[in-house]
């Protein structure tokens, strides 16, 4: 998990949602990750919703990008340079959110 924090030099997370035009869904999506956040006392300084394109180019300033799962293959690049890129298929779905944070060896 140390990787997943070096991108900011502290011991916090910061993530970015993401849906198609960066309004509603993401909004929700930001809403429903808090609480994830909360639930699993996770240590995060940032969190910020954004439509798609947007979070493509600011996708490796971020540890951890949620988005819907038919969108995950828009964030290769940033995979690869250590951005954790986490697809759902319910983008409203704490109990979702929570599974693939854990899955990714996130929480």
């Amino acid at each position: 998990m140390k990787n997943l924090r070096d991108k900011e030099d502290t011991n916090m997370i910061t993530m970015l949602v993401a849906c198609a035009n960066g309004a509603g869904t993401s909004l929700m999506m930001k809403l429903t990750a808090e609480k994830v956040i909360k639930s699993l006392n996770l240590q995060v300084s940032k969190i910020h919703h954004c439509s798609l394109s947007e979070a493509k180019s600011a996708a490796t300033q971020y540890n951890v990008v949620f988005c819907p799962l038919n969108f995950i293959t828009m964030f290769k690049d940033a995979e690869g340079k250590g951005t954790k890129v986490i697809g759902l298929k319910n983008v409203l779905s704490q109990k979702e959110m929570e599974e693939k944070l854990k899955e990714a060896g996130i929480a």
